[in-house]
């Protein structure tokens, strides 16, 4: 992966501490929780197409905004904390190399 990338998903990892230290939370929940994605690794014991879907979805990062900004408008918390940690980890990821998953035709 080329240096400009992996900055700028730095720059997201960032991003999402900064969006994690306005929320109510102590600050050692962010490291606590940063690699929760990671137990999605768990469908691979079902398969690589399981595997690769459980992680798909749990690393996109769409879902993530979609998770912070759903709490933000209904005023929860907690979807604002998933949303922001998977953001952090799914680009923690990507600066790292992980790439999201092709799912296998079979």
């Amino acid at each position: 992966m080329k240096a400009p990338i992996k900055l700028e998903e730095i720059a997201l990892v960032l991003l999402a501490f900064y969006l994690f230290l306005s929320l109510d939370y102590a600050w050692w929940w962010f490291p606590v929780l940063f690699f929760v994605p990671d137990v999605s690794l768990a469908g691979y014991l079902f398969g690589q197409k399981a595997g690769a879907l459980t992680y798909n979805v749990i690393h996109h990062k769409a879902l993530a905004v979609v998770l912070y900004l759903a709490g933000s408008l209904i005023r929860f918390p907690g979807l604002q904390l998933a949303g922001v940690v998977m953001l952090g980890h799914s680009s923690f990821d990507r600066a790292l190399g992980f790439e999201l998953q092709n799912n296998p035709q079979s």
